[in-house]
């Protein structure tokens, strides 16, 4: 619980964050909102994504989560799936990668 409450309270935005930070927010925000209709593929075969970050190129980092992380698959499911959903809804993101 502890790890969680820490993590919670180092993405919420800091009084000295300017107006990109609530940008970026809403960007991710829109990234969640398009793989939740991946997510219940992944949650089908024991594994499931998150959003990390995205860069100021405009390329969103993920994160496997559960069996997508061992899997074969995660590349093609990667292009296949996670970045035409995620391409589809926001646009102008140039690429998604996985960081692990």
């Amino acid at each position: 619980m502890a790890a969680i409450d820490k993590r919670l309270l180092l993405s919420l935005p800091k009084k000295s964050d300017n107006m990109f930070s609530q940008e970026k927010s809403d960007l991710i925000a829109r990234v969640n909102d398009a793989l939740n209709d991946v997510r219940p593929h992944l949650k089908t075969d024991g594994g499931d994504i998150e959003v990390v970050d995205i860069t100021d190129d405009m390329t969103v980092q993920v994160k496997w989560l559960g069996n997508c992380q061992n899997c074969n698959m995660s590349v093609m499911t990667m292009r296949a799936g996670i970045e035409v959903a995620i391409k589809s809804k926001v646009p102008g993101i140039r690429q998604v990668e996985a960081i692990n």
